[in-house]
C-alpha cells in the first residue's frame, strides 16, 4: 500500500479515536440519563446517532487529509491545528453531555466547537475545495446537535436544579 493511502487510513484512525472516546464517555448515560430526558421535536432515535457520526468521521478524516496533501506545497499548520483543536472540542462534548450530564455547560461548549468547525472549514477551502465540501454535513449535524441540546436544556431545568441543589448540599456538609 502506497504511503499516500496509508497517511489516509491514519487520518481516518485518528478521527475515529475521538468518536471512539466520545462513545465511551457516551456508553455511561445513553440508556440510563438520556432516555428520562424530555427531547425537543425532531430528535432522531437513538440508532441515528452511531451510523451518522460514522460517516461524519469518514468524511471530516478525508477532509483533512486533503489538506495535508497540499503541505508539500504549502504551509497547512493553521488550518490542521484548527482541525485537531475542533476534534478534541467534539470529544470535550460528550464527556459534558453524557458523561458528566451537562447539557448547560456542553451547550456553552458546543457553541465554541461550532464555531470552531465553521472557521476549520473555511480555512479548508483554501487548500481544498472538495475539502471544504466535505466537511459541509459535519458542520451541518453539529448545528442540529446544537438545536438538540439548546432543547433538552430547556425542556429539562431540573437537570440544572438538581446539580445546584446537590452542589449546594454537600457544601452545607463540609
Amino acid at each position: 500500500m502506497s504511503s499516500k493511502w496509508m497517511s489516509w487510513i491514519v487520518f481516518v484512525a485518528i478521527c475515529l479515536a475521538a468518536g471512539a472516546a466520545g462513545a465511551w464517555f457516551t456508553n455511561s448515560s445513553v440508556k440510563t440519563w438520556y432516555p428520562s430526558l424530555r427531547k425537543p421535536a425532531g430528535t432522531p432515535p437513538s440508532w441515528v446517532f452511531a451510523p451518522v457520526w460514522s460517516v461524519l468521521y469518514l468524511l471530516m478524516a478525508t477532509a483533512a487529509w486533503l489538506v495535508w496533501q497540499e503541505g508539500q506545497a504549502r504551509d497547512v499548520r493553521w488550518p490542521l491545528g484548527l482541525f485537531f483543536g475542533q476534534l478534541l472540542l467534539n470529544a470535550a462534548w460528550s464527556l459534558l453531555f453524557f458523561g458528566w450530564q451537562r447539557p448547560g455547560l456542553a451547550l456553552v461548549e458546543v457553541l465554541i466547537l461550532l464555531v470552531s468547525i465553521m472557521a476549520t472549514t473555511i480555512s479548508f477551502a483554501a487548500y481544498s475545495h472538495y475539502a471544504f465540501w466535505l466537511m459541509t454535513p459535519y458542520l451541518g449535524w453539529v448545528g442540529y446537535a446544537t438545536y438538540l441540546n439548546f432543547g433538552i436544556w430547556r425542556l429539562n431545568p431540573w437537570i440544572t436544579s438538581k446539580l445546584w441543589t446537590t452542589r449546594v448540599s454537600s457544601q452545607l456538609q463540609n
